[in-house]
């Protein structure tokens, strides 16, 4: 096995991070080398990196994978990427793309493996689990805990059923500030998806997710005035008529005790009766 390079040598070639522009990267060797062994059940021929800094996380990946692609935001941290890995990228097993991970188009992968960065975290997560391949990506903790929470848990919320709604989710390993140069002001987590069909059907998948995000900026209110209180938000223009139609027993619950599967009966029922715009 090729010698793994030093996570400290390799910030002191390509700069040190910028934690202004989100930049805090992963200098645990520990935890540098476990991250590919949660995608050991996973196909990881082509591995998809988003946000690989200044290559830890690559040269690990490098290790295992048959192929890498690297998306990289930071012009000077795409030219220190190339120039660090050129046997590989010669080889054919390494692809650097410059650019925002939310705008360019993404290859055919078989999995994602990233430390991503946590001001996008939202926004790059529901660009990959749309994709339905495997991933095992890094987030914040607080983040990390909702995006696995089951039902009734205080985390639960509507980036639970969002998430949930394309992959289990399951947060395997917590990450100390202390592994990361600079260190973030948050602790981290390790999230591993692994996509699935729901169990339940969803005619408009946009609709359905537009009204889990509506019900649950009302998390505290019952069903019954959540409903009421976002016709704006889920764009139904009667909301007073899906009240109607709705379960009573239902809509006396908060939307944190609605399971996903309610949640796709519900937004059927409002779609039917709604009539959303």
């Amino acid at each position: 096995m090729t010698e793994r390079r030093d996570p400290d040598a390799l910030i002191r070639r390509a700069g040190r991070g910028n934690p202004d522009f989100d930049q805090h990267f992963l200098v645990d060797d520990r935890v540098l080398d476990r991250i590919p062994t949660y995608a050991e059940a996973f196909d990881r021929s082509h591995v998809l990196e988003v946000g690989p800094g200044p290559g830890a996380l690559t040269d690990r990946l490098l290790a295992v994978a048959d192929r890498v692609t690297a998306v990289e935001r930071d012009p000077d941290l795409a030219a220190h990427l190339r120039e660090e890995f050129v046997d590989a990228r010669e080889a054919g097993r390494l692809t650097v793309i410059e650019g925002d991970a939310l705008d360019v188009e993404l290859p055919d992968y078989t999995c994602c493996i990233s430390n991503l960065p946590y001001s996008a975290s939202s926004e790059l997560a529901f660009r990959l689990l749309p994709e339905g391949e495997p991933t095992v990506l890094m987030f914040q903790h607080e983040f990390a805990e909702r995006m696995a929470a089951d039902v009734d848990d205080d985390a639960y919320g509507r980036l639970s059923v969002s998430a949930q709604h394309y992959a289990d989710a399951r947060v395997v390993e917590e990450v100390p500030k202390e592994a990361f140069d600079p260190q973030p002001r948050v602790r981290s987590a390790i999230v591993r998806t692994t996509p699935r069909d729901p169990d339940y059907e969803v005619d408009d998948e946009a609709f359905f997710l537009g009204f889990v995000k509506a019900l649950f900026t009302q998390r505290r209110k019952t069903v019954r005035n959540a409903i009421r209180n976002t016709g704006h938000i889920s764009g139904l223009d009667d909301p007073e008529a899906v009240v109607s139609a709705a379960d009573e027993d239902l809509l006396r619950k908060r939307p944190g005790n609605l399971p996903p599967a309610t949640f796709a009966e519900l937004a059927a029922l409002a779609a039917e009766h709604g009539d959303p715009s």
